[in-house]
């Protein structure tokens, strides 16, 4: 069986006994039905990776002693904040995971004129908890060890008037300019429109706040995908690929 890895927010140490939250616990005792003795991975946003091995535990608290550290480095070198808008169905949860696969560091879900989804309150909450997890699972899956954050839902024109990073890059499809061109920086901002595009007023704020635009081929791709080819782009250039 594979070793599952598991991602927890606490402080590890060698030899330290850790139990486990309540997720991570039901799903080593009740899905994956480990036995005691068993070896799984930790990991929590540090440089190391936890081997441990399950101890006896009750049926919903899942005990694991820490046997050995290591030093691993499976981030980018490239910081990159994806800023994309929000779409119906799930676009944005596929976006989403497959971007933390890609070595994404930041994302922020954004509500721009054409965004056909708005959230409020308790549901906006509860949406951001829903595809933070998605980020740690896709972690768990693709072996990282540090979890990209998912901002709160922001208008564009707060997410744009906030960008602080050396490169800030918004997809167009009438740019002239590929990804290639571009001096080497050590972070990038990458602006994702809807499915019918950003505004013309929307192009303009973003080229206010030192936003170029940048093209990623001859056709017009859907808003789950641009970002992913935005993104094997960047790391094919400046990051790890």
């Amino acid at each position: 069986m594979r070793v599952p890895r598991i991602f927890t927010p606490q402080p590890l140490v060698l030899d330290g006994l850790v139990e486990l939250e309540a997720g991570a616990s039901q799903h080593l005792l009740k899905v994956l039905r480990m036995k005691p003795g068993q070896e799984l991975v930790l990991f929590n946003n540090s440089q190391n990776e936890f081997v441990a091995v399950l101890e006896p535990s009750d049926r919903h608290n899942a005990k694991v002693r820490i046997v050995q550290v290591d030093a691993v480095n499976r981030e980018s070198p490239l910081h990159t904040h994806l800023g994309i808008v929000l779409s119906k169905g799930d676009r944005f949860e596929f976006a989403l995971q497959k971007a933390v696969e890609l070595g994404v560091t930041e994302v922020t879900p954004l509500v721009s004129e054409r965004c056909e989804v708005r959230l409020k309150g308790d549901r906006q909450e509860k949406k951001q908890q829903h595809w933070q997890q998605i980020c740690v699972s896709a972690c768990e899956q693709c072996y990282r060890h540090q979890v990209p954050v998912v901002h709160a839902v922001t208008s564009l024109s707060g997410w744009l008037s906030a960008r602080t990073e050396a490169l800030r890059l918004v997809l167009h499809p009438k740019a002239a300019r590929p990804i290639r061109e571009f001096n080497r920086p050590q972070s990038v901002a990458l602006l994702v429109g809807p499915e019918g595009g950003l505004s013309d007023h929307e192009i303009t704020e973003a080229e206010k706040a030192d936003f170029q635009a940048t093209l990623i081929g001859p056709r017009i791709l859907r808003t789950e995908t641009a970002p992913l080819v935005a993104l094997t782009l960047l790391q094919a250039q400046w990051g790890d690929f």
